[in-house]
């Protein structure tokens, strides 16, 4: 059965140690590539190492400060970065191209569809789609927190079947792999393994992430509906055996897989909240009801924040615990004046509503 199948690629794996592209690993990760294809599937790959190639042909001046050394290195090392993986795809008779994407593309619906439909339009060209975070301009509050992030929002927003998030472990273990007893969790359960003590969360010299990230984001985007799994990117042929389940930490995907689109770009949009509502018991017990219910004004006791017409807002409850988000059908000012009164339009009408 033809599958859409997102790869994640992490700098770790990419990068010789002296911080120069590993082209064999490259090449290889290009061929298992072409393998799926051949299969029927549609494959995107998120790749990271721009700014670990980058550093690997240029020596920066001291003076230059951290965040304008990365988007330099950034700059110069995604130009050698493509045309490596340029070169291996051409040489297998295929094609790819770059996307670089920043935090603030999934910001607002419109950049989301727009992101959307050109990977969708590249897939049905047969072009294999390479996405990395566009370093130039990312900047701090602006950046992911690392491509684990960036890979699972791309793998919601295209709703892929697979990710595959390869780094340089065999997958996530029930203690740190160095202690004696532990052991590789081939199907994870969250109640299996106490994250936070199993992961060490030392990162890799040229990446961002470390295995709790990945292991979240596992998690999180299994969640929407994604199969996701955790493995060695040096492992020989690892994609098809991650895909045959013979290596690495399944996540299994959970029930949410027909989720509407336009609700899994709410739920990946948390981050870009704009202000915040603070509901009552009834108005909260409403949401989490079986029925379809929108979140109507007489419920809200407080209204935080100077939202517009389609801004994501956080849904909170009045412990103060978030409980979801939504998109405003209005602004905040009016519904300020809509508070607490009944027979108002809805604030978040049902199909606009994500619930955590």
């Amino acid at each position: 059965m033809s599958k859409t199948i997102l790869i994640k690629i992490g700098s770790n794996v990419l990068t010789l140690s002296s911080g120069a592209p590993d082209e064999k690993r490259i090449e290889h990760i290009v061929e298992q590539i072409a393998t799926l294809k051949k299969q029927g599937h549609q494959v995107i790959l998120v790749s990271s190492g721009a700014v670990a190639a980058g550093r690997a042909l240029t020596t920066l001046p001291s003076s230059l400060d951290t965040i304008s050394k990365r988007q330099v290195l950034a700059a110069v090392g995604q130009i050698s970065l493509m045309h490596l993986y340029a070169h291996y795809f051409n040489k297998l008779g295929l094609v790819c191209a770059q996307v670089l994407i920043t935090k603030e593309s999934f910001s607002t619906r419109e950049h989301y569809l727009n992101m959307t439909n050109c990977v969708e339009a590249m897939l049905k060209c047969d072009i294999t789609p390479i996405i990395n975070e566009n370093d130039v301009v990312s900047v701090t509050e602006l950046m992911f927190t690392d491509n684990d992030e960036l890979s699972g929002l791309v793998a919601t927003m295209t709703n892929a079947d697979e990710l595959l998030i390869l780094s340089n472990v065999d997958g996530i273990f029930t203690d740190h792999p160095t202690k004696p007893g532990a052991k590789l969790i081939r199907n994870f359960e969250n109640e299996e393994v106490n994250l936070v003590e199993a992961i060490t969360e030392e990162k890799s010299e040229f990446g961002r992430g470390g295995m709790l990230s990945k292991a979240n984001t596992a998690i999180n985007i299994a969640n929407l509906g994604v199969h996701v799994s955790i493995g060695n990117g040096a492992t020989p042929h690892i994609t098809t055996k991650l895909l045959n389940r013979e290596q690495g930490t399944f996540f299994k995907a959970k029930h949410e897989k027909n989720k509407s689109a336009i609700k899994k770009w709410i739920t990946n949009s948390e981050t870009f909240s704009k202000g915040k509502v603070t509901i009552d018991q009834g108005a909260l017990k409403a949401l989490l009801n079986s029925f379809a219910n929108s979140l109507l004004p007489v419920g809200i006791v407080k209204i935080e924040g100077d939202f517009k017409k389609g801004d994501i807002i956080t849904i909170a409850n009045e412990d103060g615990n978030e409980v979801g988000f939504g998109r405003a059908s209005y602004s905040a000012e009016k519904a300020r004046k809509f508070k607490n009164k009944k027979q108002q339009p809805a604030l978040v009408h049902y199909n606009y509503l994500t619930l955590k």
